[in-house]
């Protein structure tokens, strides 16, 4: 996936750029961190806190948006710090691999820009809307300079930038400040300290490279509500994704539909669904529990209405809860409108 390697040069031994939040977006609330760098290695898969937000050999940040409703109404990408742009690629199809089966041979990283920061810094902002890019290579950038907007593009199922950080052509890890694939007894990239405990509380590792507004906003979150609601059909989990579960829905007769979509959930974490009524009344209740590690987890089931009746107007509530060994990680609630 990288546009540019740079070659290791004895000069390249500067200090690393202060890097800033990548994307313009509320974290944690209309975008998330679907994947960090693994941190493992070997075969296996960890993120920088022990948890399961990664896959084998990832070596980026994943700056998710919630469905292709949000992608189309744009969200920014910007410079994460001051740089000249190096490379550019633009004219990539947003096409979800789920449908085109694999990436353009040699484009996986979809549209994209490259960033050089001095002694042998980069960064690669991948997978950018087809379109959108707004920077040519020569281009002096500061930090927070648009450069596009979150796309499809590429080797990729859902909407999102791969923001990458590169130091003499060595992936590194910005949560960590550790080259990818090697650990604490191996040649870091600078001073790290040991990876934290499973236990983590969300803060950032000392040695990371993320300027101290990041480490605030990206805490890190191991599970998130990606949406919620109803539906007048059995919900799909492709239409969902597509943000084909507006609002308002028509009221009257007919199925209903209520869907949840989670990211991050853990094996044996329990999931609670309810669905609640104009009038308070209690519509459905799911509960289930998390069968394995998953990415994402689509949660579905139809409601029948009391006696048959015809569903009446007014304002639902869709209610999700997250439970982990006992303890309350997520509870959020979605209204929708029927009218």
């Amino acid at each position: 996936m990288l546009l540019s390697v740079v070659q290791a040069h004895a000069q390249d031994r500067g200090p690393p750029p202060a890097l800033n939040v990548p994307v313009r977006c509320h974290i944690g609330a209309d975008c998330f961190v679907q994947n960090y760098v693994d941190v493992d290695p070997g075969s296996g898969m960890q993120d920088f806190a022990c948890g399961r937000l990664t896959y084998d050999g990832h070596k980026g940040v994943d700056f998710r948006l919630t469905d292709l409703a949000a992608m189309r109404r744009g969200v920014t990408v910007v410079a994460a710090a001051a740089g000249t742009v190096t490379r550019t690629r633009d004219g990539v199809a947003d096409v979800s691999i789920r449908q085109s089966g694999r990436a353009p041979e040699g484009k996986e990283a979809g549209n994209a820009v490259v960033i050089d920061h001095g002694n042998g810094w980069e960064t690669q902002y991948s997978h950018l809307l087809q379109g959108s890019v707004t920077v040519r290579p020569g281009d002096r950038v500061e930090a927070g300079r648009p450069l596009g907007r979150i796309g499809l593009s590429g080797n990729t199922e859902f909407p999102h930038v791969d923001f990458g950080v590169r130091r003499a052509g060595q992936g590194i890890d910005p949560y960590t400040g550790r080259v990818i694939g090697t650990t604490a007894q191996d040649s870091p990239a600078l001073p790290a300290p040991a990876l934290p405990a499973c236990n983590s509380d969300g803060g950032i590792p000392i040695g990371a490279l993320w300027s101290d507004q990041a480490r605030r906003t990206l805490v890190y979150r191991p599970s998130a509500l990606l949406g919620a609601g109803l539906a007048r059909e059995t919900p799909k989990a492709d239409t969902a994704r597509d943000g084909g579960y507006g609002q308002p829905l028509p009221a009257g007769p007919g199925p209903l539909g209520v869907w949840v979509e989670l990211m991050g959930g853990r094996r044996g974490d329990a999931v609670t669904v309810e669905a609640i009524g104009p009038n308070g009344q209690r519509l459905h209740r799911l509960t289930g529990t998390v069968p394995r590690p998953l990415a994402v987890l689509f949660i579905n089931a139809d409601i029948r209405p009391p006696n048959a009746d015809p569903w009446p107007t007014g304002v639902y509530r869709v209610m999700v809860t997250l439970r982990h060994e006992g303890e309350t990680v997520l509870q959020e609630e979605r209204r929708v409108e029927l009218r």
